[in-house]
Formats: structure tokens, C-alpha cells, sequence
């Protein structure tokens, strides 16, 4: 059987931030026989992530981009990959047969993703059936996948929070900030976020719990408003945007703070754009600035992470704030709208909804 298959490109390496004319809709045959021998899974995809760190792998090829192992440089003409699920319509691994429902960091940005496997080949081994239809089929795109994963380890393992701590967070109305704000009102923090807008500012007070917010573009001096919010300091800040925000959060820390870099989304559209905090403050406070990627406490936290998740979903007390798109076609100017703050929580494209 053959169908064809809608898929997205970008025309051109994006150094700047994207615009939905970078993109490209191609249309290919394809086949959903496997050959004989072959392990291969060919999934229809059903839901896809769409993620600002994407943009860094389809700029210019450049030295960050070789550390990049779970998601390399993105070229023109080449197929985007992401995190999504699907229904397996072909397989030749034992392990998945078709109807199966999977979820992979790997799905390709359009309508069809084939999953190359083999017995030693390890590639397709994070090829994950969904075998929780407790909760929306898109909760395994956003807070059961690397959202939240994102966000409980960075919470808990990089920031080692405290009870009664002090917990500043940026793109707070974003996927990853909008659950480590809940993670962190959860364990017993107070905390303050800040969006772009008064509608975001108002979700994070109203639905999420949040203890403070404000609209950071509303603010003339970053370091003042903090200042204003935490009169006696931050002990954790977990920064998504980097550039000007992390020099203010630098500058109201409290001593043996810290700061998780999850993000920097301010800085991946503007070269000239870098945060420069005050490193005597660092010194002499004993401040830890550390990056990290879900991957890195994946096999620790997993287990405990969704244990904790769950608990809370059932009982009512997480949030999960989804902003969908529909159809391939609308993959291009979902991708640009997180550049603009169009999106709030995590954003998602359906392409076919779930039998």
C-alpha cells in the first residue's frame, strides 16, 4: 500500500528569528510495506511538538551544534524531527504491531515518521508504546514527555529546592514554566513568575497558583521589578530566556542560590543578544549557574517523576496548559508563533485525531 506523505523543510539555514516563508510543504510517495528482514516501524504521526530549541538546530552550522546529540543540525531540504506520537500502520519489529499507540523523540515534522531499527540497533530503543489512556492522548506530547521531565528535573535535581524557598521563574506560562512553577507551589515554595502579557500573568495567579507574576514588558528596570517581588532575595531562579532577565535575577539572588539554565529563548534570535551577569555577584554570593537537558536525569528521575505526576493529576492539583495547532500545514506558523509569544503552555500540532 502506498500514500503520500505531507512533510515540513526549511529553504534555508534561520540565523534570526523564524518566519512561516522559511518553510516548505513537500509531498512524497510512500510505501507502507516493509521488507522482509527489516525491523522498521512506519507510524502515522497523531500529535507533534513543537519546541523553540528546534531553532538552534536549523541555524548556520556551528560548534553548539556538535554537542547536540539528541537533536543535531537540522539542513535544508532535510526532514525536522521532534518529540510526538502516533499509530503504527507497518511493522517489522516483533515489538510493535500496527494499531499500536507510540511516542518518540524522534517523529518527523509531517504526517507519516519511519523508524529505522534493527536487533542492534539502538536508535528506535526510546520508541515507547502508550499504554496510560487515563489522561488526553496529547498529555504523552507535553507533561508525560520531556516537558515535564524538563521541568521535575531541573526542579528538583539541578535546583535542590527547600522548603519555604524562594522561586523566581521566567516563561513562566511556557511548557517547561508553567509545571516547574506547579512542581514548585506543590513541594512548599513561593513562587513568582513572569510572561508577556496580563492574559498569562492573570492564568499563572488564577489557575496555576502562582504567588506573584507580572508582565515582564510592562517593566523598565528588570532588576527593580525583581527587587519589588522579592524583597528579601531569590534562592532559585530557573531561567527559560536568558539575555537581560538573568542578569537581573543574578543581582537579586540570595547567597548559595541557584540557577537552572534551561533555556535562553531571547538569545537564539539575536547574536549580539547575550546575558552578562555580574560575576563578582556569583563569586561572592557562592552562586550555581548550571545548564541542563532532560536527558541528562532521565533513567534517575523517570520513575519518581511520573509517580509524583500522576499523584497530582489525580488529585486535581497540576495544571496542563496545551496550545494546539491543526494540520501540517499550520507546523510553519506554529513554529514561528513561539518566537512571538503567540503560545501558552505547550505547543502542539494535531494532525489526525486519535481513533
Amino acid at each position: 500500500m502506498e500514500v503520500t506523505n505531507r512533510y515540513v523543510v526549511i529553504k534555508h539555514y534561520i540565523d534570526r528569528a523564524p518566519l512561516e516563508s522559511d518553510f516548505e510543504l513537500r509531498t512524497e510517495a510512500l510505501s507502507l510495506w516493509i521488507e522482509p528482514g527489516k525491523y522498521d516501524v512506519i507510524v502515522k504521526n497523531l500529535y507533534l511538538s513543537v519546541d523553540p530549541y528546534q531553532l538552534n538546530r536549523m541555524k548556520s552550522p556551528g560548534c553548539f551544534q556538535q554537542d547536540m546529540n539528541f537533536a543535531g543540525a537540522i539542513c535544508p531540504g532535510q526532514k525536522i524531527n521532534g518529540d510526538g506520537i502516533g499509530r503504527v500502520v507497518a511493522s517489522g519489529n516483533p515489538e510493535f504491531k500496527e494499531g499500536d499507540l507510540v511516542s518518540w523523540y524522534c517523529m518527523s515534522w509531517g504526517e507519516y515518521s519511519i523508524i529505522k531499527m534493527s536487533p542492534s540497533n539502538m536508535e528506535g530503543a526510546k520508541l515507547r508504546k502508550i499504554e496510560m489512556m487515563e489522561f488526553p492522548l496529547s498529555y504523552h506530547v507535553a507533561l508525560l514527555s520531556l516537558s515535564g521531565i524538563t521541568a521535575y528535573a531541573g526542579f528538583f535535581e539541578v535546583c535542590k529546592p527547600k522548603k519555604r524557598e524562594k522561586l523566581f521563574v521566567s516563561g513562566a506560562s511556557g511548557s517547561v514554566g508553567s509545571l516547574v512553577g506547579q512542581y514548585a507551589k506543590l513541594f512548599g515554595c513561593y513562587v513568582v513568575g513572569c510572561a508577556g502579557s496580563q492574559r498569562k500573568v492573570d492564568l499563572l495567579k488564577e489557575k496555576l497558583g502562582f504567588d506573584e507574576a507580572f508582565n515582564y514588558k510592562e517593566e523598565t528596570d528588570l532588576k527593580s521589578a525583581l527587587k519589588r517581588y522579592f524583597p528579601d532575595g531569590i534562592d532559585i531562579y530557573f531561567d527559560n530566556v536568558g539575555g537581560e532577565m538573568l542578569e537581573a535575577a543574578i543581582e537579586n539572588m540570595n547567597p548559595f542560590g541557584r540557577v537552572a539554565v534551561c533555556g535562553a529563548i531571547s538569545e537564539y534570535t539575536d547574536k549580539g543578544r547575550r546575558g552578562a551577569p555580574n560575576m563578582v555577584n556569583v563569586v561572592y554570593k557562592r552562586i550555581t549557574i548550571q545548564g541542563f537537558l532532560a536527558a541528562d536525569h532521565y533513567k534517575k528521575v523517570y520513575k519518581d517523576f511520573l509517580s509524583t505526576t500522576l499523584e497530582h493529576l489525580q488529585g486535581g492539583k497540576l495544571h496542563v496548559l496545551e496550545d494546539m495547532s491543526h494540520g501540517v500545514e499550520s507546523i510553519p506558523s506554529a513554529f514561528a508563533g513561539l518566537f512571538r509569544g503567540d503560545n501558552v503552555g505547550k505547543k502542539m500540532v494535531e494532525l489526525l485525531a486519535a481513533d
